[in-house]
């Protein structure tokens, strides 16, 4: 789970381009909402917080620091599925568009090459590589 939190974070930042399996992609959400939390919690018990407000300094930065990544990777389960980018706008639709997105990141990719890059799953050298320096 770490090494999908790394390769999104520090190997492809800001990379919009190409596609991202369903792993990748729950994978960093996963692990960066137990960063949020662990950050939350930091913030209460060293008095960082922000007087009424549970979060302060420390969930900011790390909130700051994986708004890019996770755009970009949402991008990416975007065209794994054949949609735009700019298809995440549809969450900006209440409830509905949320509910839209929710389930299009959970959909299957789709098979083969689409017009955003080669299937991630046909491969498998890239969840072989993971872990392995």
């Amino acid at each position: 789970m770490f090494n999908w939190y790394k390769k999104v974070m520090f190997e492809n930042y800001a990379n919009f381009n190409g596609r991202a399996r369903r792993s990748e992609y729950w994978y960093f959400t996963l692990m960066n909402l137990i960063i949020l939390i662990i950050a939350v919690v930091l913030d209460s018990t060293l008095g960082f917080n922000f007087s009424p407000l549970p979060y302060g300094y420390l969930y900011i930065t790390v909130a700051l620091a994986s708004f890019v990544p996770g755009l970009a990777v949402a991008v990416r389960r975007l065209h794994d599925v054949g949609k735009s980018g700019w298809f995440y706008f549809i969450v900006l639709i209440p409830l509905i568009g949320a509910i839209w997105l929710l389930v299009l990141f959970f959909t299957e990719g789709t098979k083969g090459e689409n017009q955003y890059g080669s299937d991630p799953k046909s491969s498998g050298e890239e969840i072989n590589n993971i872990g392995a320096e």
